[in-house]
């Protein structure tokens, strides 16, 4: 079953699910209309990655959109935004968690022998077609500063 076709039937479940699945129902909606648009932008069907890319970008608008509704107050929309990435992560391939991005970043710095700050773009080039969609960008960005740093 394609991401596309399971995102359909989880729609589809969430509707027969009624008031239970509202947040549910809407994620996956948001989700479906980033899809379409995105293939509307590209003038073809996407892929099963440019899908996931797409799920992604929705996972990291929300993380940054969070981060903001922290800083100003406002916990019902963080808990919002967060039962969103409940329902979208799902969707995404398995996480890489610290310690496997850690011996993933420390193998990409061997890999390009990268010394310091100054090369953090060749690590990042080299790691990023590897974890794409599995961790957090920012994550990433963080971890390999503390490496080279």
């Amino acid at each position: 079953m394609s991401l596309l076709e399971r995102l359909t039937a989880d729609m589809k479940e969430a509707m027969k699910a009624k008031e239970a699945g509202k947040v549910r129902l809407s994620t996956i909606r948001m989700a479906k209309s980033a899809i379409k648009n995105a293939e509307i932008e590209k003038k073809r069907e996407l892929t099963e990655e440019e899908i996931i890319e797409v799920i992604a970008r929705e996972v990291k608008q929300r993380r940054d959109a969070m981060e903001e509704y922290r800083k100003a107050g406002r916990e019902d929309i963080v808990q919002q935004l967060e039962a969103e990435v409940a329902v979208l992560l799902p969707y995404l391939p398995e996480q890489l968690d610290e310690n496997q991005l850690r011996q993933l970043i420390q193998e990409a710095i061997a890999a390009t022998g990268a010394q310091g700050p100054k090369e953090m773009g060749k690590v990042m080039g080299y790691l990023m077609p590897k974890i794409k969609g599995r961790a957090d960008g920012k994550l990433v960005n963080h971890l390999v500063k503390e490496y080279l740093g």
